[in-house]
């Protein structure tokens, strides 16, 4: 893994903080760490997609996202978990992989 997508899975992380805060912040203090998960979550997205495809960069972290948020209501918030759901978040892993395992990361550097 190299830096650019270590860049892109902390961003996923961040977007799953602020993703949980914009649901269930109540204080002043709970705001601003939305606020900053919200911008270190972009910050990394933007320096990651100067040097790696953006619609992969983006794809990946909409999906590893969406995966950490769902899991995260489930064993954070009491989510019920529905095997459909397991699946479903599997399925989406296995393409977010498969995206990263066929992007080559100098293509990005060519259309910056």
């Amino acid at each position: 893994m190299t830096k650019e997508w270590l860049k892109v899975l902390v961003a996923a992380f961040f977007e799953v903080g602020w993703v949980i805060g914009l649901k269930h912040a109540d204080h002043a203090l709970e705001w601003a760490g939305t606020a900053a998960a919200i911008f270190i979550s972009f910050y990394l997205l933007i320096m990651a997609g100067n040097k790696l495809p953006v619609g992969t960069v983006y794809a990946v972290f909409v999906g590893l996202g969406t995966a950490g948020t769902v899991l995260s209501d489930i064993l954070l918030f009491g989510e019920p978990v529905k095997v459909e759901k397991l699946i479903l978040i599997a399925i989406l892993l296995v393409g977010v992989a498969g995206l990263k395992l066929v992007t080559d990361e100098a293509e990005g550097e060519r259309s910056s």
